[in-house]
């Protein structure tokens, strides 16, 4: 290899790291979250809870109540996570989202990827100062379609990985 095709070897090295640091790796483009910091990644599993609930019409499908799960790091448990939606780590951070995407799961049982902005902080700790949450890699935790009886409950097991950003 000559020194002019080495040094535009190393210039291109260069320039994907760079873009590797700057955008989550498994962050979809339409995130836009290229130019932020991550604070934290955790790992999730646990549920995603959902209620038969009627219309108008009395026609009853499955509707999204809320997520039940514990947040991993390694190999510890690191915190909670719950409705609101709420992250809430043993340090005694806490974090509230609003959603603000949504991109289709990888497949057609898995929860939706999520783009959340933090619309509320507390505590001192790894999350003080997180203002944007993503959803990423879910696995499970899609529910759609009718069910029989108004006020009816189910649990769908699902995992996703979790990155708070600056």
């Amino acid at each position: 290899m000559n020194a002019t095709a080495g040094g535009g070897l190393l210039v291109l090295i260069a320039a994907l790291a760079g873009a590797a640091r700057a955008q989550p790796a498994e962050a979809p483009a339409a995130f836009d979250v290229a130019a932020r910091t991550t604070l934290l990644r955790v790992h999730a599993e646990g549920v995603q809870l959902y209620e038969c609930k009627a219309d108008a019409a009395g026609h009853t499908s499955w509707a999204f109540r809320e997520p039940v799960a514990t947040l991993i790091r390694g190999d510890e448990t690191v915190g909670r996570h719950y409705a609101g939606p709420h992250w809430e780590l043993t340090d005694g951070s806490l974090v509230k989202g609003k959603a603000a995407m949504s991109l289709p799961g990888a497949g057609p049982d898995d929860a939706a990827l999520l783009k959340l902005d933090v619309v509320e902080n507390r505590g001192v700790g790894a999350l003080k100062d997180a203002t944007l949450v993503l959803r990423l890699n879910t696995h499970g935790g899609g529910l759609k379609g009718d069910c029989a009886e108004a006020g009816a409950f189910r649990s769908v097991p699902y995992s996703a990985d979790y990155l708070f950003l600056r």
